[in-house]
């Protein structure tokens, strides 16, 4: 029998549920178990592709092309893991199932309620999904941690706590145990313990009992002992289950935190893992995985020189948005040994008029630019910004600065090029003006213009570098492969009708699609490091495996020595993320070969491109 852990919220959302369950699943790894994480958000979207990022934070985007919640990003960095779509639960989901089911006639004629249809549908998914293995092994998962998004009490997130409350007796007491995470507010000095009573009892209230309360400091200081002591007295739980999480130097030291309050102990008890059998060799990975994690936590708080990044961005308003980029240039930073300043800048205050309109924001805008050791043009969507986006790239182009595009910062390099080389003065996209006589950048032909969710072309796909790019550093970064894998999501490309004026002119488009017709990396010969990735490779950045693109951009940032270090490194080292099963070529689909992930199936369109399709 799986065990599953459920990981609950409390008081408010965004306190730090995913690093808590990303945590507890690293340390029960480090213990030789198998874990793979199930994320539940109560909206009622299918999935997140259609949200702003200014309001919902980044969407995450899969192998399979599933565009899910920023937290499945956690999950699969720390426990270094593949998951699918499947693995992200939305009320829009679960309700479509239990609809078309009955569609169909599958409940018989009866009335189809909340209880118990839509908890059974929830109950059978977290069990389906459970099963389906995510590492390397290809084994069944031991443990299964299970994050519930949203707040107890929220309207939206009803069914699944009482779907909870009815899963704790089908899988049995010694195979579920939750985890509720409460803020406890600092007010002065003092540690407030109410609203972690009062989740707790509604929680209670609800037909569930924490086993363990995470109590959530957003202050630097410890959760005190006579703190602990109340919140066991009132909440019905021993001292020994109440864990304090308050702020650290680096989210990658929670972990550690918690081990060193014996929550796997605790964890080993109540699920009796002690019957779960572990093989000599994962015990030895787990081993492996403690120190390896333990040695980069501990290098990271010895480093003392610096990289500066500057990121410009058009969502900036909201990091969440940029989660992922983040997070690779953090595991870049740990690898050259470099303590990370990432500052962060409005593209839009880069832009002329705000010289006149506003300008303190332009000012310290450039003052920041021009003061970068490395300048990352990410992706996005829509026309705003772009402009100032565009100074940038020309900046770091012309003043050999190191960038990196990703996605509309690819594009936009090329859209600068043809602006500022070729002297076409209106060259753009046609994303930005659909009517222009000069598109540098196209709407792929085959993407539908009247649907936007999971309509994209989404997840992992090849690249295959050309003849003659032994000298690419994007190639030698990727340890000398011919063709590597890395996630999309995109509805424009480069103009093929341009592509050989660029090459002619001095852009190299070093990596194609397999079938040579889409631009997916481009380089400068004459440049310390000038790259783009129409592809977004921060999705498959681990920590102690950084994305490639990233490790050579941080590295040029912080010195010549250190890209060329390591690029030797990576030439004898890299380690695709992906299990080899994933990286199936779409040569191979068009003949008849759709991957399988878990519920949902990659089909092929006509022109050879992924499409999603429901089983």
């Amino acid at each position: 029998m799986t065990k599953y852990i459920v990981v609950s919220g409390g008081v408010v959302s965004g306190i730090g549920k995913g690093v808590i369950a990303s945590s507890t699943g690293l340390l029960l790894k480090t213990k030789g178990y198998k874990v793979t994480a199930i994320k539940i958000d109560p909206y009622m979207n299918i999935d997140a592709g259609t949200m702003r990022p200014q309001e919902h934070g980044e969407v995450y985007v899969l192998n399979d092309g599933g565009e899910v919640d920023l937290d499945l990003g956690n999950y699969e960095r720390y426990l270094n893991v593949t998951l699918s779509r499947d693995n992200n639960i939305t009320t829009g989901k679960i309700y479509r199932e239990v609809i078309e089911k009955e569609r169909k006639g599958d409940y018989l004629g009866k009335t189809v309620q909340i209880v118990p249809h839509i908890t059974n549908e929830i109950q059978d998914w977290i069990q389906r999904v459970a099963k389906i293995p995510v590492d390397e092994t290809g084994e069944e998962p031991d443990i299964c941690i299970v994050e519930l998004g949203g707040t107890v009490g929220d309207i939206e997130s009803a069914p699944f706590i009482e779907a909870m409350r009815q899963f704790q007796f089908r899988v049995g007491h010694e195979n579920f145990a939750l985890i509720h995470v409460s803020l406890v507010p600092d007010m002065h000095g003092e540690q407030k313990t109410k609203p972690t009573q009062t989740t707790v009892h509604s929680l209670r209230g609800l037909g569930l009992l924490p086993d363990l309360i995470a109590c959530r400091l957003l202050v630097p200081q410890a959760l005190r002992d006579d703190t602990k002591e109340k919140i066991s007295m009132f909440c019905h739980v021993a001292k020994n289950q109440v864990f304090g999480v308050h702020d650290v130097s680096s989210v990658y030291h929670v972990p550690l935190l918690l081990q060193s309050q014996g929550i796997v102990e605790y964890l080993k008890k109540r699920l009796n893992l002690d019957t779960v059998k572990i093989s000599n060799e994962m015990v030895e990975r787990g081993i492996s995985l403690s120190k390896r994690w333990r040695n980069m936590t501990s290098g990271s708080e010895r480093a003392f020189d610096t990289v500066n990044i500057v990121l410009v961005g058009k969502y900036t308003d909201l990091r969440d948005s940029y989660m992922s980029v983040t997070k690779s240039l953090e595991h870049s930073a740990f690898r050259v040994n470099r303590k990370l300043v990432l500052q962060w800048v409005e593209s839009s205050d880069l832009e002329p008029e705000m010289q006149e309109n506003h300008p303190a924001k332009y000012h310290d805008a450039w003052r920041a630019v021009v003061g970068a050791g490395g300048i990352l043009v990410p992706g996005g969507f829509g026309s705003r910004g772009t402009e100032g986006m565009l100074l940038a790239i020309k900046y770091a182009r012309e003043q050999k600065i190191p960038f990196l595009g990703i996605c509309l910062g690819f594009q936009l390099a090329v859209i600068e090029w043809s602006r500022n080389v070729l002297s076409i003065p209106n060259a753009t996209s046609t994303e930005f003006d659909q009517s222009t006589q000069s598109p540098a950048i196209v709407f792929m032909p085959e993407i539908s213009k009247t649907h936007m969710g999971g309509t994209m072309r989404l997840g992992l796909r090849p690249t295959v570098f050309q003849e003659g790019t032994e000298w690419s550093k994007a190639r030698r970064l990727y340890g000398g492969k011919e063709k590597i894998w890395e996630r999309h999501r995109h509805r424009y490309e480069v103009n093929p009708e341009w592509v050989q004026t660029f090459r002619e002119s001095g852009l190299e488009f070093v990596g194609k699609d397999e079938k040579g017709e889409r631009m997916q990396v481009l380089e400068l010969r004459d440049h310390p490091f000038f790259m783009g990735l129409q592809a977004h490779p921060e999705f498959c950045t681990r920590p102690l495996n950084p994305s490639p693109p990233f490790l050579g951009f941080v590295a040029a940032a912080s010195d010549p020595e250190s890209l060329e270090e390591q690029v030797q490194y990576q030439l004898k080292n890299f380690t695709p993320p992906h299990p080899e099963d994933s990286m199936v070529s779409e040569a191979e689909l068009r003949n008849g070969q759709p991957v399988i992930y878990g519920k949902d199936q990659v089909l092929v369109n006509g022109n050879g491109d992924g499409v999603n399709g429901s089983s």
